[in-house]
């Protein structure tokens, strides 16, 4: 495993970032007219019919040991029917720019359960300290506005903060994956694929999806835009970055995921770069830096 981003690493980190970076769209188009566990659950399906034609069409091998499948389950519980769940329930409260903020606490869990439980990442001073300076960049960069109203739906933003956890134990759940020698396809399609198995027993017994009215074209749209990208193009190179750099340096995407936005806005929206932003971002670079532990050497 590369403890430090190569150039095509940090490359896929930043593809990785702008697709994830759409979740957050999607899923404020979904909440307006579909239930939680439906959303997750149909992301979760739409991406596993997706990923299965992709390895049916290219002849991946797919083990069939049970003790594998099991991990797999554990997988997309922890990494798909808990976070998403608990993202989709919290963003029907609380603001897009304050959820982009606590989902930025990723990397400090995920520095902290690596660093207790994997012996090739353990924490130090200077990660920690990119991690902060990273997460001020986050918060510099979206603007101090998205913080108002923190005080307001506590249990949103818990639920959020839970989703962080989450991921965090995912990332470093997910390393045994790789040393397995198991393919990042197959990885990413069993995942979703268990994960769908597990929601949709909840979803039709708490949600009733059969008796909701039919959706509009611009919730089916971003449906299959969140399945499509978000999520399963989105997790192959997750799991094709985890194997190679490991959980601590994967987690900093979620620094990213509001550049990304930004930078997006800037090219195709023709909206404009304030200061401010450029100084998040500048703080964010500082923190990856950090993290990435060549500054420090230097």
């Amino acid at each position: 495993m590369q403890t430090q981003m190569t150039l095509s690493s940090w490359m896929l980190l930043l593809f990785l970032s702008a697709i994830w970076g759409g979740s957050f769209f999607f899923n404020g188009v979904l909440v307006r007219e579909l239930p939680t566990l439906t959303i997750v659950a149909l992301r979760v399906s739409l991406a596993a019919l997706f990923l299965w034609g992709y390895v049916l069409a290219t002849g991946v091998n797919v083990p069939k040991d049970k003790d594998l499948w099991i991990a797999l389950a554990t997988l997309g519980l922890i990494n798909n029917a808990i976070p998403f769940g608990l993202i989709v329930y919290a963003q029907a409260s609380i603001s897009s720019g304050l959820a982009s903020v606590l989902n930025a606490t990723t990397p400090l869990f995920t520095i902290l359960i690596a660093g207790t439980l994997l012996s090739d990442e353990k924490f130090s001073g200077p990660k920690i300290l990119g991690v902060a300076i990273g997460f001020l960049g986050v918060i510099v960069m979206i603007g101090t506005s998205a913080l108002q109203g923190a005080e307001q739906n506590l249990i949103a933003q818990i639920a959020s903060l839970g989703a962080a956890v989450s991921y965090g134990f995912a990332a470093t759940f997910g390393r045994r994956f790789a040393r397995l020698g198991i393919h990042p396809i197959v990885v990413a399609t069993g995942q979703v694929t268990c994960s769908s198995l597990l929601l949709w027993p909840l979803a039709c017994w708490i949600d009733a999806p059969l008796n909701l009215p039919m959706p509009g074209a611009s919730v089916w749209w971003s449906m299959i835009g969140l399945a499509l990208f978000s999520t399963s193009l989105a997790y192959v190179v997750y799991f094709k970055l985890l194997e190679t750099v490991g959980a601590t340096n994967l987690s900093m995407v979620t620094f990213l995921v509001p550049v990304s936005a930004i930078l997006l806005g800037l090219v195709f929206l023709d909206e404009s770069l304030s200061t401010v932003q450029l100084i998040g971002m500048f703080l964010i670079a500082l923190g990856l830096a950090l993290i990435d532990g060549r500054l420090i050497k230097r």
